[in-house]
């Protein structure tokens, strides 16, 4: 059997995003890797305009943990990526503000995940993955369609509801700004 560039290719994109991936959201969940777990996660999510916070810790670490494993195994590739790039949107959303370049605390690297993720999600898995073992059973033209569909919707309704949070407490410290 000869070795295909662009199977080991996407091996390595696999494996790395999704190593990566599953780190962060390990951070998340477990407080593995020098991360907050679930109670930090669930205060800062809070506190960074995702309610309610401990739900938005879950959905977020299960996102990347969760979709960066399945990713990193080839497993259910669309939905993997769109779950993973679904939980960077939300992560993209929050460093906005610091601008394009992550040195100044912009969203480079958020949105660099989600983009990898999502085309991973798109393009497969490749040979060397469960998918392919499984005959592509969990990664088909129609799972790429409603993981894509289903994860957009998602992060448009959190990342919604996250900037009216951020929008009302800028109005409430304006506001009171003025009454003093």
């Amino acid at each position: 059997m000869c070795l295909d560039r662009k199977d080991l290719g996407l091996l390595a994109l696999r494996l790395g995003t999704g190593g990566v991936l599953f780190a962060h959201g390990a951070q998340k969940l477990f407080g593995w890797f020098g991360g907050g777990g679930l109670d930090g996660t669930a205060k800062a999510m809070e506190a960074m305009g995702f309610r309610p916070g401990r739900e938005s810790a879950i959905a977020a670490g299960a996102g990347e943990a969760g979709g960066g494993l399945l990713l990193a195994l080839g497993v259910a590739t669309p939905a993997a990526g769109a779950a993973a790039a679904g939980a960077m949107a939300g992560a993209t959303a929050v460093h906005r503000p610091g601008g394009f370049f992550a040195t100044a605390g912009g969203f480079e690297y958020p949105a660099y995940l989600g983009f990898v993720a999502a085309a991973l999600g798109v393009a497969g898995p490749g040979r060397y993955s469960v998918d392919h073992l499984t005959g592509h059973r969990l990664n088909s033209v129609a799972m790429v369609t409603a993981a894509f569909a289903a994860s957009s919707l998602a992060a448009a309704v959190v990342v919604g509801r996250r900037e009216s949070v951020v929008a009302a407490k800028a109005e409430a410290a304006a506001h009171g700004e003025h009454d003093d």
